[in-house]
Parts: C-alpha cells; structure tokens; sequence
C-alpha cells in the first residue's frame, strides 16, 4: 500500500467532501451519516428543514467509525449507514430504538479524472503500468471498500493490484485522492461522481452488481436520540423514506 502525503490541493477539498464538527445547540438534531451520502443527503436535509423548521447537523465519516462513536456514547440522534450491518450490530448492542430500514441502495463506480485513461467496466486497465496508485476506502470500516475488494477478487485482479492500492478512512477521502490526482483511477461512490460539483469531471463506469453484494443502506433512530429528541429524530428519520427524498436518493444514483 502507498501512503500518501495529501498537498495543499487536497485540504481544500477537504471543506467540500469532509463533515467537519461543530458545537450542537440542545435545539439541533445530530445526524451520523456515511461520507457516499454527503451530496444527496445535504439536498434532503435542506428540504426537511424548510418543511419542518427544525434545524440539523450532520456529522460524516465512514460508517465503521461513526457505529463505534455511537457505541461510546456519542451524542447522535440518528445513523445514516452505508450498510445494514453497522446499524443492525448496534441493535444487537442496545444502542437503538427501532429496527433498521434499507432507505436506498448504493452503486459501485470505477472513476478517474486522469486525461487520457480509457476506463472499462472489466477493470483491465488497473493492472496496466499505466496505473500505479489504485484508490478505494478503507474495507474495515467503508461498505464501500468492502464492495471493491469483493469486485477485484471476483474478477480476478486482486492479486496484481493488490500492492498498488491506497486506503482512503471514507469514500468521500477516496474521492479526494481520485479527485486530486493522488491516484491515478480508484473506486468509489456513485452519489460522489453523480454530485453537481463532480459531474463533468474525468470519467467512470458502473461496477456490475453481479460482483458484489448488494449496498442496502440502513438508518436507524439512536437510543440517545428517543432519549433526548423523540419526536424530532422520527421526523427525520421518517422523511427519508418520503417521496421528496426518495426522488433525492434516486437522483444521485441510488436505487
């Protein structure tokens, strides 16, 4: 694995793509989100806020490091997850108040901004020497990353890439090395390439789902938010299965 060291470019990309955290006044809903669902997540939450006058901070990261936060005793009143398991782990932990449900189901892209690279939904080009620093998320924490691995084994490429790949902590640090030209192609969300601030930018393909279980994303209503924001962490938790915000999910590639 490379490491690498991020240039001044990249920290400021960091303002667009990282959850940075702030002070929570006791009037705010906390949310944990996933770092893939950033982009759609920011247009549903402005939404909510005008439809219900109450105002949200959300807090994004991989979905492995905000399930532990919430297991510590963080203080969030509902976890957007890029998978079913973390939310479902903390149910079995008694950190939640409902039962998880799948809001949407997330898509596996192979992108790159590099001019020049032909990229192929049969992943070819990534044992090439032409590539030498392959970009995906962390698979002990990012459903995402998980995703990748399973796709370059199914297809045969683990072995010859395997040296050349770099971990992100997120999807959305993924995105900044792909972005950046850290590395030269990696794998990542499609919310991400879909956004309005990425369109235009490089070029991608969809990752079949025949190569990788499905991403079924779940939320779920924290413990600590039917404790301390009942009525509001149900909204909240509700809209995100409404029409308005399923036409959101679907607009950034979810289905």
């Amino acid at each position: 694995m490379y490491q690498i060291r991020f240039f001044l470019k990249i920290f400021f990309l960091s303002g667009l793509l990282c959850g940075l955290s702030y002070p929570i006044s006791a009037q705010d809903l906390s949310v944990a989100a996933a770092a893939n669902v950033r982009f759609a997540l920011e247009e549903i939450e402005k939404v909510f806020e005008k439809k219900t006058k109450l105002r949200i901070n959300i807090n994004y990261s991989s979905s492995g490091k905000l399930s532990t936060q919430i297991t510590q005793g963080a203080p969030f009143d509902v976890f957007v997850s890029a998978d079913e398991e973390y939310p479902k782990n903390l149910q079995k932990a008694g950190a939640t108040a409902n039962t998880p449900k799948v809001y949407a189901c997330g898509t596996l892209v192979l992108w790159t901004t590099k001019s020049g690279l032909s990229i192929k939904a049969d992943g070819k080009i990534l044992s090439s020497n032409r590539v030498q620093k392959i970009a995906i998320a962390n698979p002990k924490t990012a459903p995402y990353g998980r995703a990748a691995i399973e796709w370059l084994k199914k297809k045969g490429l683990y072995a010859q890439v395997e040296h050349k790949l770099v971990y992100g902590e997120s999807v959305a640090q993924t995105t900044q090395y792909i972005l950046a030209g850290a590395c030269e192609i990696g794998l990542t969300a499609k919310s991400m390439v879909m956004a309005e601030e990425m369109r235009g930018k490089g070029s991608w393909v969809e990752i079949d789902i025949k190569y990788y279980e499905p991403i079924r994303q779940a939320a779920v209503i924290t413990a600590y938010g039917q404790n301390q924001h009942p009525e509001a962490s149900h909204k909240f938790f509700d809209f995100l299965f409404s029409p308005e915000a399923q036409k959101i999910w679907k607009s950034y590639g979810y289905k």
